[in-house]
């Protein structure tokens, strides 16, 4: 009841919520180089679990775009490296130019390279962003007969990724001819449909399952709904749900499925009350996942008293708050600036047996960082990893938003040590963050370092990179990386394209927005200063008749 007096306090104080935002701008000098002093010494604190790691469960607020992994399409890490896949990889980078694929497979057959299904799979893995190699790998696979079924649903996956959905189905048809069970490649085509933003070809091919003889039963439609949730199809996934009710009652799973895309996809809080209203409509009942997905909600976009309510209301009607929901609330009470009761709320959890992970921690040091307390967020690090906690990619990604390019290497070569190597989203972060301070010669400074962490540029780099380079105005430099991203197979980029083809007009437009500005603010204050003038002219003439 405490806990609701204060938000009730908080949210009569300010209506506007606290919400989370991926960059801020950096630090003074003084205040970078205290933090790089004060994170070499917190990170010096040896770790049990050096190369743990684990997803900000609750709160994902450094989504940027990463390869969705639905199917268990194990990376090639927990399976057996082949020694041969470097040689493979160098040979074809060799003929990639190469336009016969004839030719290509006789160079791979002249390299005295032995084929077999590991060395296969984990080559096309490290080949998805271009398929059209991983393509003539899996041919050449396909030649030796060492492919199989999870190779064939990884070729898929890469197909649908790049959009090849006709050379995709083409794939399907020829294992459905050689008696290849085809029900896991069916579910791989509806996920790629669906993260290609193409919601009516996902639920068609579902449909289209039975020509394959597959019925397509309730774990497929679960699937389909969550496919459709998780790449931002909420609102076509709900319709789907409705109108199929009579062959799939309506339950609570599907509904938390649907809760969870507006919870924690879209956090749009407006429809997910519409849809927890609907639960009540249906006579749906709401279970423990139910409210975890609403407090989850709640607490992303800063509202402390409905996440405290919902919370009470949860423990009241039996369902027991778990871990998620606590990370929720800590995360909520960190940002109102309710610090001290968020570690209250973390030594309530530790009174309960529910020990803290990583997350709890992390949803402490990410709103902290972003609120630049960050010898507070450095204390709750030095307590993540005496209790061995050791510290996440997302713990680092915190560190990262408020420091300069000096700072950036430091947390980066931190990240190493740590066993944690930057990834993807390490440097999307990272770009995006130095192009918003208007700082593209550090952006293009980190893309260099970005070889020595071994990190392959994907499509997402260079979007982020040329749209970046054109915003600053080194059009040439922009245009240079956006040839490199073709050459490499990406594909064209229609925003980007209209991007580096009119920049200087948005140049011309800006400027002539701000000289507008300039005029009409001059414009304002000739009118006050006419406006006075009269007033005072009006008060003298009393001052004379009386």
């Amino acid at each position: 009841m405490a806990l609701l007096t204060l938000a009730r306090r908080l949210q009569r104080s300010h209506q506007v919520p606290l919400l989370p935002t991926l960059l801020h701008s950096t630090t003074h000098s003084h205040q970078l180089h205290s933090f790089s002093l004060e994170f070499h010494r917190t990170l010096s604190i040896p770790s049990q679990h050096p190369h743990f790691t684990s997803k900000f469960s609750t709160l994902h607020f450094f989504s940027t775009p990463t390869l969705n992994d639905p199917f268990a399409l194990a990376p090639p890490i927990t399976r057996t490296r082949d020694p041969q896949e470097p040689v493979l990889l160098a040979t074809l980078k060799r003929v990639a130019h190469v336009e016969s694929e004839a030719q290509v497979l006789a160079c791979l057959d002249e390299s005295c390279i032995n084929a077999n299904a590991d060395l296969v799979y984990s080559v096309i893995w490290e080949l998805r962003s271009v398929w059209r190699l991983a393509y003539l790998v899996f041919n050449w696979g396909q030649k030796w007969g060492c492919v199989d079924e999870k190779i064939c649903e990884l070729m898929l996956w890469v197909l649908g990724g790049c959009r090849k959905f006709n050379i995709a189905w083409c794939l399907i048809r020829d294992m459905y001819k050689s008696s290849i069970n085809t029900r896991r490649a069916m579910l791989v085509m509806i996920d790629r449909y669906a993260a290609a933003n193409d919601p009516g070809k996902a639920v068609w091919t579902f449909h289209v399952m039975e020509k394959f003889r597959i019925t397509p039963d309730e774990e497929a439609f679960i699937f389909l709904l969550n496919s459709l949730c998780e790449h931002g199809n909420i609102e076509e996934a709900e319709e789907f749900m409705f109108l199929n009710k009579n062959l799939f009652p309506l339950e609570t799973e599907g509904f938390n499925i649907i809760l969870n895309g507006w919870c924690n996809i879209f956090v749009d809080v407006f429809e997910a009350k519409r849809i927890w209203r609907e639960m009540s409509k249906c006579c749906i009942t709401p279970n423990a996942t139910s409210y975890t997905h609403m407090i989850s909600c709640f607490s992303k976009v800063g509202n402390l008293f409905d996440s405290l309510r919902l919370y009470d209301e949860m423990k009241k009607r039996g369902w027991v708050p778990g871990l998620k929901v606590y990370n929720s609330l800590i995360y909520v009470l960190t940002c109102e600036n309710c610090f001290k009761e968020a570690l209250k709320m973390l030594e309530k959890m530790k009174a309960m047996d529910l020990q803290p992970d990583s997350a709890t921690y992390n949803s402490m040091i990410l709103p902290l960082c972003e609120a630049k307390r960050l010898e507070e967020a450095r204390n709750i690090l030095a307590t993540m990893t005496a209790e061995n906690h050791s510290p996440t990619i997302e713990t680092y990604h915190a560190f990262l938003e408020g420091v300069g390019y000096e700072g950036t290497i430091e947390v980066l070569n931190r990240m190493r040590i740590a066993g944690l190597s930057p990834n993807e989203d390490t440097f999307v972060l990272i770009l995006g963050k130095f192009f918003k301070l208007e700082q593209p010669e550090n952006a293009l400074k980190i893309w260099t370092e970005m070889k020595q962490y071994e990190v392959v540029p994907c499509s997402t780099h260079y979007r982020v990179l040329v749209e970046g380079l054109a915003s600053c105005g080194l059009l040439m430099k922009a245009k240079e990386y956006y040839a490199e991203m073709k050459s490499f197979g990406f594909l064209d980029d229609p925003k980007i394209k209209k991007l580096l083809n009119e920049p200087v007009q948005g140049k011309k437009d800006k400027q002539n927005q701000q000289v507008g500005k300039v005029k009409g603010d001059r414009g304002v204050k000739l009118w006050k200063g006419k406006m006075r003038w009269i007033k005072n002219r009006r008060q003298s003439r009393k001052r004379k008749t009386n």
